[in-house]
């Protein structure tokens, strides 16, 4: 993959989020990966363009990791008919909703439809599970997550997935960050390793989506020299605007910069090298 070559470089994951969430992420993606400017990418499988879209990912050169992005906020949830908005979520993890009784059950059937959903396209397990804005970490859902993925790929065993942990490395983390990291981070984490999952414990990449390329610059830059050995880095890039999407424009500055040379620098800077999860412990 293009970035720091030293031995002494550090070794992050730089994860684009929301493959397949409308044509433009789906591509832009696709194309980064070529390039080797990402190493894994979050799929909406709840999507319509999953089953046409997996062949961009198929027809890599290189592999890059391939995860679920766990949805229960995005309309494509809404319209599978266990979706709601995110405030809605939040308040209903904060109140227990998705683990009481017959709760725990509906919940434990949507995880375990999503990873269908996954694998009837990927002919694969997940390299890893995440969630679209942060659900995997939610009271109810990160129980019954845990639980079927050690159902389905047995803990310890070579085609287990890892878990994202969104926690913003120890003295980086904004507001917002730690909004994210309060609703769940410790405890998926907790309940992950006791299982035998393994786990990417940092997460960067958060911020308010506004501001021109030269600040997602100047962030992706503070983000390289923070990210400690194994850290995540996400992003949601895309090759255009989607005027449907709330965050399109910001996706199209995250795109021109992470192809752009002034991102090869960056990464140069840092000594930094973009990996997969299987490189990290080599």
């Amino acid at each position: 993959m293009m970035a720091q070559s030293s031995v002494t470089a550090k070794r992050v994951i730089v994860c684009a989020d929301d493959f397949a969430v409308h044509a433009a992420a789906s591509l832009g993606i696709a194309e980064l990966a070529r390039a080797g400017r990402i190493s894994a990418t979050s799929v909406m499988v709840l999507s319509p363009r999953w089953p046409q879209d997996v062949a961009l990912l198929r027809d890599l050169p290189q592999a890059i990791d391939v995860g679920l992005h766990l949805d229960w906020t995005s309309n494509f949830a809404v319209a599978s008919g266990h979706g709601m908005s995110l405030g809605a979520a939040m308040l209903k993890a904060t109140l227990g909703g998705f683990g009481r009784d017959a709760a725990n059950l509906q919940t434990s059937a949507v995880v375990e439809h999503q990873l269908d959903a996954f694998e009837a396209q990927w002919k694969a397990p997940p390299d890893y599970v995440d969630g679209h804005q942060h659900v995997q970490q939610f009271a109810g859902i990160r129980e019954a997550l845990v639980q079927a993925l050690v159902k389905r790929y047995g803990a310890g065993s070579g085609s287990m997935p890892y878990l994202r942990i969104s926690r913003a490395p120890r003295g980086h983390a904004d507001l917002k960050s730690r909004v994210i990291s309060a609703m769940g981070a410790s405890a998926l984490e907790e309940l992950a390793v006791g299982a035998g999952l393994p786990v990417v414990h940092a997460l960067l990449g958060i911020y308010d989506f506004a501001g021109d390329q030269n600040r997602y610059g100047a962030l992706m830059q503070g983000w390289l020299q923070a990210a400690p050995q194994g850290c995540i880095i996400m992003c949601h890039p895309a090759r255009e605007v989607e005027q449907q999407d709330a965050i399109g424009a910001a996706r199209v500055r995250e795109f021109s910069y992470l192809g752009a040379e002034q991102f090869h620098t960056a990464l140069e800077r840092a000594s930094v090298r973009v990996v997969r999860r299987d490189f990290l412990d080599r």
